[in-house]
């Protein structure tokens, strides 16, 4: 059925076609709705009425989300709160949606099954350049660069080679 191109669909319309596809922040919803219809009061009136609904709300979606990542994407505290923000949760609910999702799965079983899937397609010799190269790829997924050298000295193939290895974590500082 073709749609009629006079009838521009109402915020609170379009809004639930995106909900429909995928869970949004209040923010990010918002900002979707913004883009689409400028300066429109209507947009405020559907995120309102989704709120009232339950439709939208930052806690939940936090929460799911973190679980999500961190079940799914093996993904490391501090990669999982950099998504949470770049999905303009509220920030009130980020701390609390980490301590649940990681309390749910143990960090460090993440890490040590991330490094040993690195470990198995990495090139042999295991050079200093290629261990720093594992390295940064670990800090990428929001594992603390402590923890990827514990669990890095921890593995007899690498161990020698680790222990000459200094990583530069995102603050700058070297650790190792």
């Amino acid at each position: 059925m073709p749609r009629d191109k006079k009838e521009s669909p109402e915020p609170f319309a379009v809004a639930l076609r995106l909900l429909a596809r995928r869970p949004y922040s209040v923010a990010e919803l918002r900002r979707a709705l913004e883009r689409r219809f400028p300066e429109n009061p209507a947009v405020a009136a559907a995120i309102a009425r989704l709120r009232e609904l339950r439709y939208l709300d930052d806690k939940k979606f936090a929460e799911q989300y973190a679980s999500s990542l961190a079940r799914n994407k093996s993904f490391g505290r501090y990669r999982t709160r950099r998504e949470l923000k770049a999905k303009l949760v509220n920030y009130k609910f980020i701390e609390p949606a980490l301590e649940q999702a990681y309390k749910e799965t143990d960090e460090r079983r993440l890490l040590l099954r991330a490094l040993d899937k690195k470990v198995r397609t990495m090139r042999l010799p295991v050079t200093p350049a290629r261990l720093a190269s594992l390295c940064q790829s670990l800090l990428r997924r929001g594992f603390r660069a402590d923890d990827i050298m514990k669990s890095i000295r921890s593995r007899p193939e690498l161990r020698t080679i680790a222990e000459g290895v200094e990583i530069e974590t995102e603050d700058g500082k070297d650790e190792g």
